[in-house]
């Protein structure tokens, strides 16, 4: 392994090239790809549905193809689940990213095409890797291996040649046969459904591997970690793992873990941002540690980016690379080599960059409060939780929030529910930190908290260890991608939520 090290840390840096060219000119860049899209989707029952033979310019195709969300999609997917094929896409479709909702429990079956596979995720994870030896060339991650949490879902056939399981588990099937040599654990503890057996797997089978990398959801690495350190009694992660220089994440926001996992891992190490979904490989951290990821344009997705005041419209805008503005929140539409045309994914974005294109991942269309006019945003609410927490010694594990409407006796409200790995000092010190911050970052939560006119304090609530965790296993999610919503616009989640940890 300690040969391959130098080997493919010159083969990254000679990769660059290829980087900076769609880096450099990015407008270019993605009109190749929508022109290479349209054309080769241009005899499939999509494609002259809208004409694509016909469409020459980007004004065009959003003049013939109108905005998609998943319910649009589904009739064109369920009959390529039975078989159909050069339906969305003129290549055949044998996967599909299978993908549900935090709060429903409805499945979406996101085709995966060989196209989506080797050109966008998996060129993204090579980009991935040569950006990080361009950024540490000095780096020893191939003298061992990475140690991959993930593929909760095992692979399920849906029809006589189509397969269907989480990204994850769709990626690590289809992965070369060289990416098994360094990659941990093997394929049957990484593919297995059930977490809490899975974790005790994982922790048991790893302990002895040098491992160089770490890729997985924070709340469960975490999870690991403890579970490890409790194994083999050492004081930290790199105790056990000395090796250990990269930990990737994505999915959810680091920002409330991070001082966690510093604790937990005991040196310091690079941490690495990415935008993977069952969609698309989107973009990722080219310098580690920093507010931004790079904007992949050139991994056969054309973006188009819609205001957030524009949905609900019956004919919103979008506007191109061209026309955005940094810290502004964009829904991200996306046309994809798996056959998703002008698709609303529900993330939203921020630019923290136009020169390179680099975006954070602000939340999500339908995640956020917004019962007072507050706009209050899941970037918000993490940075606030953070700032709260320096500021009290609390560590937090996990959170939601929801309003609490008015009322002829109060006025209205934000309810947290927090579960602490370590507890403030003091509750109502932490509550008041919390409110301090989120005035701090976000001027329409001021103005509704001035003098208590709308928004009082908000109500704040520490819920036993296990209890997100808990409510996530009695609707089938514990383990892989799935996550309590941080916040809804609604009480019913928060009710449950509620409900369970008194009883």
């Amino acid at each position: 392994m300690k040969l391959l090290s130098p080997a493919i840390s010159s083969l990254a840096r000679m990769r660059m090239w290829r980087i900076d060219a769609w880096k450099n000119n990015p407008i270019e860049a993605q009109r190749d790809v929508l022109q290479n899209l349209v054309t080769a989707a241009q005899y499939t029952e999509f494609g002259r549905k809208y004409s694509f033979s016909e469409l020459f310019t980007l004004r065009a195709f959003k003049q013939a193809v109108p905005i998609h969300d998943y319910d649009d999609m589904k009739p064109y997917i369920d009959r390529i689940l039975t078989g159909e094929q050069n339906v969305l896409w003129n290549t055949p479709i044998y996967w599909f990213a299978k993908s549900s909702g935090t709060t429903s429990d409805r499945s979406k079956f996101i085709p995966v095409s060989d196209e989506s596979l080797q050109d966008c995720h998996f060129k993204g994870a090579k980009d991935v890797l040569t950006l990080y030896y361009n950024f540490n060339p000095a780096s020893e991650l191939l003298t061992g291996k990475g140690l991959v949490i993930g593929g909760s879902h095992t692979i399920n056939q849906v029809n006589p040649e189509a397969q269907y399981g989480d990204l994850s588990a769709v990626l690590l099937q289809n992965t070369p046969f060289w990416g098994h040599w360094i990659r941990t654990p093997d394929l049957s503890i990484a593919l297995m459904d059930e977490w809490e057996s899975k974790i005790e797997k994982l922790a048991n089978s790893t302990i002895k591997e040098i491992v160089t990398s770490i890729s997985g959801v924070p709340t469960w690495t975490v999870v690991l970690f403890k579970r490890i350190l409790e194994i083999t009694g050492k004081n930290c992660i790199a105790d056990v793992w000395p090796t250990l220089e990269l930990y990737m994440h994505g999915g959810v926001s680091f920002t409330p873990y991070r001082e966690q996992f510093k604790k937990l891992i005991g040196k310091d190490i690079h941490y690495l941002e990415m935008y993977n979904a069952s969609e698309g490989f989107f973009a990722a951290s080219d310098t580690p540690g920093e507010d931004g990821m790079l904007l992949f344009l050139d991994h056969g997705i054309f973006m188009e980016f819609m205001p957030v005041s524009e949905y609900g419209k019956s004919e919103p805008e979008t506007i191109g690379l061209q026309d955005v503005e940094t810290h502004k929140n964009y829904a991200l539409i996306i046309s994809t080599t798996g056959g998703l045309w002008r698709y609303l994914l529900g993330d939203t974005i921020q630019f923290t960059s136009i020169k390179p294109f680099k975006i954070k991942v602000s939340g999500r269309l339908k995640h956020y409060i917004n019962a007072f006019g507050e706009e209050v945003i899941v970037d918000n609410t993490d940075k606030a939780i953070a700032i709260a927490s320096e500021k009290t010694g609390a560590v937090v594990a996990d959170y939601t929030a929801a309003p609490v409407y008015f009322s002829e006796a109060s006025n209205g409200a934000h309810e947290w529910l927090i579960e602490f790995e370590k507890e403030a000092t003091s509750l109502n010190d932490f509550t008041k930190e919390l409110d301090s911050a989120l005035k701090s970052i976000n001027s329409d939560y001021e103005a509704k908290r001035y003098k208590d006119m709308a928004l009082s304090l908000p109500v704040v609530h520490s819920v036993k260890k296990g209890t997100f965790a808990a409510w996530l296993r009695s609707k089938g999610k514990l383990g892989g991608q799935h996550k309590v919503p941080r916040l809804s616009n609604e009480r019913i989640l928060i009710e449950e939520i509620l409900k369970m940890s008194r009883e």
